[in-house]
């Protein structure tokens, strides 16, 4: 026996024990939330505003939206899902088409989870102004204030009514798996207020990724931010020199 081997209280060397890493398990009564971003709607045509629902831009899928919203449904359709949740937008509710068909769910819809009212800049003119590097555009940014643009919805208005939506929908499954089809700053909002992030360390998810969320009475916790694996997407960053992307 060496000086570093370890003894019980009678002299004898203790048996070599190995210990694997301890593998994430989900509490029993948490309610995992899939929170997707609709698929990438329909450009705005500088001459036409987008239709409006309820004061908010109400674009369909454009093609590549649609075909995103297929991958999504095969990405999760073979899982176990409660409920699938959208919101009164239809893009939305065309992203979650192929996935509720998929599992024979109604979709439920969540007005609270609607995208952040964007004031005078509704209708599809925040892309508009985004593109031509408005003053003000930069100004939400560098701030991080959705109410920095005229007239639109702040912060606070935004984070109070999406996480009173993400309550609901963890209150009606304990212990379930749903599916939230939302918009951008909808999912930022929930993911910051729920990590006690800055307000736009989330806004940058991509159409039809998906962002996990584990919520229980006692802890929250992000699983995943961002995966857009179903869409084929390579990782961010540069490649090396001399490799090719797999197919």
């Amino acid at each position: 026996m060496t000086a570093d081997e370890p003894t019980f209280s009678g002299g004898t060397p203790a048996r070599a024990q190995a210990y694997r890493q301890v593998r994430y398990e989900r509490p029993a009564r948490a309610t995992v939330v899939h929170l997707v971003r609709h698929g990438e709607s329909a450009a705005r045509d500088p001459a036409r505003p987008f239709p409006l629902l309820d004061g908010r831009g109400d674009p369909e899928l454009a093609p590549e939206g649609r075909t995103q919203a297929e991958a999504l449904g095969e990405r999760l359709g073979d899982l176990a899902i409660d409920a699938v949740y959208v919101t009164p937008l239809r893009r939305t509710a065309e992203t979650a088409a192929p996935l509720a068909g998929r599992l024979g769910l109604e979709p439920i819809v969540e007005p609270d989870l609607i995208e952040v009212h964007m004031g005078e800049w509704e209708g599809g003119l925040y892309r508009l102004r985004m593109a031509a590097r408005d003053p003000i555009a930069r100004r939400v940014f560098e701030l991080e204030r959705w109410d920095a643009i005229p007239g639109a919805e702040s912060n606070e208005s935004l984070t109070k009514r999406t996480t009173a939506a993400l309550a609901r929908i963890v209150a009606a499954h304990p212990g379930g798996t749903v599916v939230a089809v939302s918009h951008a700053a909808a999912i930022a909002a929930v993911l910051a207020e729920m990590t006690g992030s800055r307000p736009f360390a989330f806004v940058s998810v991509d159409n039809a990724s998906i962002s996990t969320l584990v919520v229980d009475s006692e802890r929250s916790v992000l699983r995943r931010f961002n995966d857009t694996a179903h869409l084929g997407r390579a990782l961010d960053g540069a490649r090396r020199p001399g490799t090719a992307p797999r197919p």
